[in-house]
Formats: structure tokens, C-alpha cells, sequence
């Protein structure tokens, strides 16, 4: 091998080697802060970054939303009432470059600020409201931690309290409250559901007295008006009995009556009473008899046998 080729050699290799140390790839999800000789040389990426590494210090920045766990913190209440609380953060770095030069270790910074937040904002709030306002704790401590990042060039995106541990003696009372508020729904209910059977009762009652009345009712005016039109069909039977009798009477003489009459106390007679009413006209009656039997006298005399 000649000293030509050796040279050569040489100068490929630290070719190759100068390449490695100065080509960096940075991911679509990242961005690289540079510095040249100690001074931000602004961003670079996502792609091919060719830096001198002699001069140039790379910091990389990840701009996927993260999330930072804090762990059980333990705050006192408006009310005294101390409270074990871990919450999570979400957040998202929005200018590279001042996360980087703004902070110089962001999630211990984070951690610090996020306790110290949450103890002012619990210690602000009642216990009743810590426990049942927890979306308005994750707001307000959301608006609190991201009034401080901002200007570290991240945004705080959401809080989500996890758990909230009251101590024994607070958790014991509010098991006792809740017992008896459930007991009271209950009380409540079962009085409210007894309220709507009585009413319903006393309705179904209303309505069958109402029933019964309009049945009575209707029965009354149907019985009325059965009389009623009795009463017309008989007395229509009455009327026209007494047209029939009218009118045979019109064609009756002094004899026919007559006849009836003896009839008529011929049944009185056969009666068993011992006293019987005579009437005042029995004088004319007998000279009716007696003119009717010169009648029928003379009749058989000129109704004899002939020669």
C-alpha cells in the first residue's frame, strides 16, 4: 500500500466520522434548540440537521401533549378540615425554545408549582365543595398552573383530581350523613308514594260514587218515564173505553136499560145482606115494566091465530 492511498484512506474515515457526529435526524413530533458556542441559534427540524459538533450543543424538545403525576399532597380546607389529594397534569410545550431556556428542569418545577397551587386553592374552598365541586377544583387549578408555565413557553391543557382521602373521623361523619339523608330519601318517598295511593283511592272512590249516582239517576228518569208512559197508554185505554161505551149507549132505548136495571138488582138480591138501598126512581121504573107489558099484550093478541 502506498503512502497515497493511505492518505486517501485517512481522509475518508475522518470523513465518515466527522458525518456521524455532525448529521442529526429529528422526528416530526420534535425540535432541536440549538446553540452555537454557548448562544440559542433559534430551532431546527423536523428532518435532516447538519451542526458542527465542535461549536454546536443540540437540546431536544418534545411537543407531544404529556402528563406529570403529582403525588398525594395533603392540604387544609376553609373549614380546617385536612385533606390528602394526588391530581394529574396534562400539558404541552408550545415554544421550544423557551422551555428550554426559561426553566432549567421543567417537571420538578411543575411538581413544585402544582403543590404549592393546590393548597391555595383547597385552602380557599369547604370541605362539602372539595368533595363535590371537582370540576371546578380542575378548573381553577388548571388557571392557576397554567398562569406560571405560560411563561416557561408550555400550556397546562387539563387537571383531573383522582382522589380525595378526608381523615377517618371526617370520612366516618359523612358516612353517618349520608346513611341518614339516604334514609331520609327513603322516608320521603315511601311518604310521597303512599300520598299518590291515597290520592288514587280517594279518586277511584270519587269516580265510582259519581258513577253510581248517574246510574241511580239514569234508573230514576227511565222508571219516570216507564210510569209516565204507562200512565198515557192507560189512560189512552181509559179514553177509549169510555168512547166505546159512548157510543153504544147512543144506541140503547128505554127497554134495553130497563133490562139491565132488573139485572143489575137481581145480583143485589142474591147478595147476603139483609138490607138493601131501594132507589127513588123505582116508581117510574115500574111504570116502565108495567107499560112494557101492555106492550107485549097487545102484541100477541094481534099476532093470534087467524080463521
Amino acid at each position: 500500500m502506498t503512502g497515497i492511498e493511505i492518505v486517501i484512506g485517512g481522509v475518508i474515515f475522518v470523513f465518515l466520522v466527522a458525518s456521524a457526529f455532525s448529521l442529526r435526524i429529528v422526528r416530526e413530533y420534535q425540535r432541536v434548540v440549538l446553540f452555537r458556542l454557548g448562544r440559542s441559534s433559534g430551532l431546527r427540524g423536523p428532518g435532516l440537521v447538519l451542526i458542527n459538533p465542535v461549536t454546536d450543543r443540540l437540546r431536544l424538545v418534545d411537543l407531544r401533549e404529556q402528563y406529570l403525576e403529582v403525588p398525594h399532597q395533603t392540604a387544609i380546607t376553609a373549614d380546617n378540615a385536612p385533606i390528602s389529594i394526588d391530581f394529574i397534569i396534562f400539558y404541552k410545550v408550545i415554544d421550544p425554545e423557551m422551555s428550554v431556556l426559561a426553566v432549567e428542569h421543567f417537571r420538578g418545577a411543575a411538581l413544585n408549582v402544582a403543590a404549592t397551587t393546590l393548597r391555595s386553592v383547597v385552602g380557599d374552598m369547604p370541605l362539602d365543595d372539595v368533595l363535590s365541586k371537582r370540576e371546578a377544583m380542575n378548573a381553577l387549578l388548571r388557571v392557576r398552573l397554567d398562569e406560571v408555565t405560560e411563561r416557561w413557553g408550555v400550556k397546562v391543557t387539563n387537571v383531573e383530581v383522582r382522589e380525595v382521602n378526608p381523615p377517618p373521623g371526617v370520612l366516618e361523619a359523612m358516612t353517618r350523613q349520608m346513611s341518614a339523608e339516604r334514609t331520609r330519601r327513603a322516608v320521603v318517598t315511601e311518604s310521597e308514594g303512599n300520598k299518590s295511593a291515597a290520592i288514587l283511592a280517594a279518586e277511584g272512590e270519587r269516580q265510582a260514587a259519581i258513577t253510581l249516582a248517574e246510574g241511580h239517576q239514569q234508573a230514576q228518569i227511565l222508571a219516570a218515564e216507564g210510569e209516565r208512559q204507562a200512565a198515557l197508554l192507560k189512560a189512552e185505554g181509559y179514553s177509549g173505553g169510555l168512547e166505546i161505551i159512548l157510543n153504544v149507549a147512543k144506541t140503547l132505548d128505554d127497554k134495553t136499560l130497563l133490562l139491565q136495571y132488573f139485572d143489575t138488582l137481581k145480583q143485589i138480591g142474591s147478595s147476603p145482606s139483609s138490607k138493601f138501598v131501594v132507589p127513588m126512581e123505582l116508581s117510574s121504573l115500574l111504570n116502565g115494566v108495567g107499560a112494557m107489558i101492555s106492550s107485549a099484550e097487545q102484541s100477541s093478541k094481534s099476532a093470534g091465530p087467524t080463521t
